[in-house]
């Protein structure tokens, strides 16, 4: 049985409403059809769909721990973006690069 939190991902990716994290899966199942399909038939009406997906994150997520540390990532901004949180994700900045991180700025920003 798929962790709790895969059945979360598994619900939002068959609502369609995750882009990034619906495109993230998309492209990890490219190149299995029997997933793919599984993918594009998981419906919030169905629960069985929802649960199969489930079950095939997780089994995907067992064979690449780095799909599913993305997968976790990936949901965290879908769901901080529902409840009107911002979450950003900051790679590498050159040296003297600049980045800012910010929540409703009234003005200007200057470096």
């Amino acid at each position: 049985m798929p962790e709790p939190i895969l059945t979360a991902v598994a619900t939002a990716l068959a609502t369609k409403a995750a882009t990034g994290l619906y495109e993230l899966v998309k492209r990890k199942f490219s190149g299995n059809h029997k997933a793919t399909a599984e993918l594009e038939a998981a419906t919030s009406d169905d629960p069985a769909t929802v649960q199969v997906l489930a079950e095939r994150l997780d089994e995907v997520g067992r064979a690449d721990p780095e799909f599913a540390t993305a997968l976790r990532t990936e949901f965290e901004v879908h769901q901080d973006a529902r409840s009107g949180g911002v979450t950003n994700h900051v790679g590498s900045v050159a040296e003297g690069g600049k980045v800012v991180q910010a929540r409703d700025v009234h003005g200007d920003i200057s470096f």
